[in-house]
């Protein structure tokens, strides 16, 4: 197997403001996987979070990468990965984007899409919500309205601005914008337990569906000690990165966010969907900002959680690649053999 890695730029349409950031671009690198004439392909975005550059990146997917040279074929090595291996200091996001080529190539050689691979026998179609950064009443009116024409059925507002009245205000007029639409709220582990308190009855009162790690994260047990007493189901985030982390809270809040590049890839996520099973926390799947490539891998699972949060490529003022759909609300699998992807000058081409 030979591998190679190319980055590129991304740019959003619009910045994109949560209580800790704002953010107008992301690098991704993409990892690119060849064996006997077909190639894979897996993509790793940079995060000031999880503190991962492109340099980062590129350095250790390249390093990933030639060690797949010692790997008789593609199989052999997603093998290794599906056991949880290696164990080393290797970030979750380089292990996802390993695994995510390795998919998409395993996945073309069998002529079969990875949802398949992973046992599903349908292609996922799952109704993905859409964010809405902190950002003027104004704005954030007329977007839900968009969003709703559009066939949107979820809008996750973001929250944790620094006067509260504010939050409330931006989930009023969305509320009224798009009646018909489950919100959900995300003030990305802005608020003390008690302003939690104070608010969450408030916006249980305007309909929110349900709200992501309210708490400041690092302290498990306060985030479990709100979820008992919320009038809204609580989903962890940033309180839950990995399957001991997932352990440690399952039956003791509503939800858990799963990201791939946070959780380590495809199969660190449904050994985590194990975990939770039968104990009353329900899944999430959230994303990166990404392009189609980026979230693909997350797609083909979105049958398995009951919060779909897939639309980091719909952010982009271009993306990069296409296949996962996501323009009407609704992102989707398909039964293109591996991830089901392709770069969008390919897809024109082809239609020229």
């Amino acid at each position: 197997m030979k591998a190679g890695t190319r980055t590129v730029r991304l740019e959003l349409s619009e910045p994109l403001r949560i209580s800790r950031s704002t953010m107008s671009t992301r690098d991704a690198v993409w990892l690119s996987i060849e064996h006997e004439g077909l190639t894979g392909h897996g993509e790793a975005v940079s995060s000031v979070y999880y503190g991962l550059d492109a340099k980062t990146l590129e350095r250790l997917l390249a390093a990933a990468g030639a060690d797949l040279a010692r790997f008789p074929d593609p199989e052999c090595a997603l093998e290794m990965l599906r056991a949880g291996k290696p164990a080393d200091e290797t970030p979750a996001a380089v292990r996802a984007a390993v695994e995510a080529a390795l998919l998409d190539l395993v996945g073309k050689r069998a002529g079969s899409p990875v949802h398949r691979l992973l046992g599903a026998p349908r292609a996922p179609v799952a109704a993905t919500a859409r964010t809405i950064g902190i950002t003027s009443l104004l704005h954030a009116a007329a977007e839900a309205r968009r969003l709703a024409a559009r066939g949107f059925q979820v809008i996750k507002l973001k929250a944790g601005s620094p006067d509260a009245e504010e939050d409330i205000e931006r989930v009023r007029v969305v509320r009224d914008a798009a009646p018909h639409a489950r919100l959900l709220l995300d003030p990305n582990g802005a608020w003390t337990r008690n302003r939690a308190e104070a608010l969450l009855p408030r916006f249980a009162d305007l309909g929110v569906h349900a709200v992501e790690q309210p708490l400041v994260p690092g302290d498990p047990e306060s985030l479990a000690a709100l979820a008992a007493r919320s009038p809204l189901p609580v989903i962890a985030d940033e309180d839950a990165v990995g399957p001991e982390d997932v352990r440690r809270l399952a039956g003791r809040v509503h939800g858990v966010n799963v990201k791939l590049a946070k959780c380590g890839g495809v199969h660190a996520a449904l050994r985590i969907a194990e975990t939770v099973a039968g104990s009353g926390t329900e899944l999430m799947l959230g994303c990166l900002t990404a392009s189609s490539l980026g979230l693909a891998p997350a797609v083909h699972l979105a049958d398995r959680a009951r919060w779909a949060d897939l639309d980091g490529h719909l952010l982009l003022a271009h993306d990069p690649w296409t296949g996962i759909g996501g323009e009407d609300g609704f992102v989707r699998a398909g039964d293109l053999p591996g991830l089901g992807v392709e770069p969008r000058e390919v897809r024109r081409d082809d239609m020229a």
